[in-house]
């Protein structure tokens, strides 16, 4: 009992007060956790230390009131900059960055770590601050298992934890991914907003029909006839439902559109160019995903 007290009482620093830093220690606060925050700029600590978080005078003060040190922060330099001066308050510490940056930024960074004697867990959080320590939320994580299995109940109070594998670029990796996806479709969803927009439709009545559209996406794809992704592991990409050819044929219709309606191109002929790829490269009859070759080596 007193364990598991002393484990779920274990005191938390967090180091970078925007919006997600401070959805987080609200968050570890509301769970009876002791917080000790640090932000370059200290006025935005008032509202979490009016909610109960303890405010460190200097970074290294903030790293040494914790064993398990929280990092949210504008990319993995600020890191640095921030933690420059109180490295050797680091050894036996736990560094969580959940920061965004490169995956070779990431694998750099717990190298940093490694000379200072600290560990290092990369992480992606995958919802907005509002929705931090929700049922909703997860987080995916990578660095070393042992680490990871430390803090996990600390950590799971933010979200869900996803780890991935012992490479610090792994989760830093994931996180990239799934926002390719979400940027993708946000500008997606403006550029068809713009172009229903021209023909007078309002953005109030074309959003809901569009993000009906992108809900059906992943039921779409799930649809076929494999688990998702099987057929791409294996290298195939039987045509039965779409071919590139057809999907390619769309590609040219939205391009067409959008020059006639005077929009950017940026989007659509991104998305053409890889159509037009495979089919120059004899894949035509092809399923859409073969698309991935011509991403995956560009000439």
């Amino acid at each position: 009992m007193n364990e598991q007290r002393h484990h779920t009482t274990r005191p938390v620093s967090v180091i970078g007060l925007g919006p997600m830093g401070r959805a987080m220690t609200r968050t570890l606060l509301a769970a009876g956790r002791p917080v000790t925050v640090w932000n370059r700029t200290a006025g935005r600590a008032d509202a979490v230390v009016a909610d109960g978080a303890t405010l460190a005078a200097s970074v290294g003060e903030a790293v040494e009131a914790s064993d398990l040190i929280i990092l949210s922060l504008t990319d993995y330099q600020a890191m640095y900059d921030v933690l420059d001066g109180a490295t050797a308050s680091l050894a036996d510490r736990t560094l969580v960055n959940l920061s965004s940056d490169t995956p070779a930024r990431t694998r750099e960074a717990a190298s940093w770590a490694a000379v200072h004697d600290a560990a290092f867990l990369t992480g992606g959080v995958m919802v907005p601050a509002p929705m931090v320590g929700t049922e909703a939320a997860h987080v995916f994580y990578s660095g070393p298992a042992g680490v990871m299995e430390t803090h996990r109940t600390t950590l799971a109070l933010l979200g869900a934890p996803k780890y991935l594998g012992e490479d610090p670029g792994l989760a830093q990796m994931m996180y990239q991914a799934q926002l390719a996806v979400f940027l993708t479709t946000l500008s997606a969803l403006m550029h068809a907003t713009a172009m229903l927009g021209t023909a007078g439709v309002k953005a109030r009545e074309a959003l809901p029909e569009l993000l009906a559209s992108a809900d059906s996406i992943g039921a779409i794809i799930r649809a076929g006839e494999q688990a998702p992704g099987v057929a791409l592991d294996a290298g195939e990409h039987p045509g039965a439902l779409s071919t590139v050819t057809m999907m390619g044929a769309t590609a040219d219709h939205i391009v067409e559109t959008s020059t006639s309606l005077g929009l950017d191109l940026a989007l659509p002929l991104a998305v053409q160019a890889h159509y037009r790829r495979a089919i120059d490269h004899g894949h035509g009859s092809d399923n859409w995903t073969r698309i991935i070759d011509g991403i995956r080596k560009p000439r």
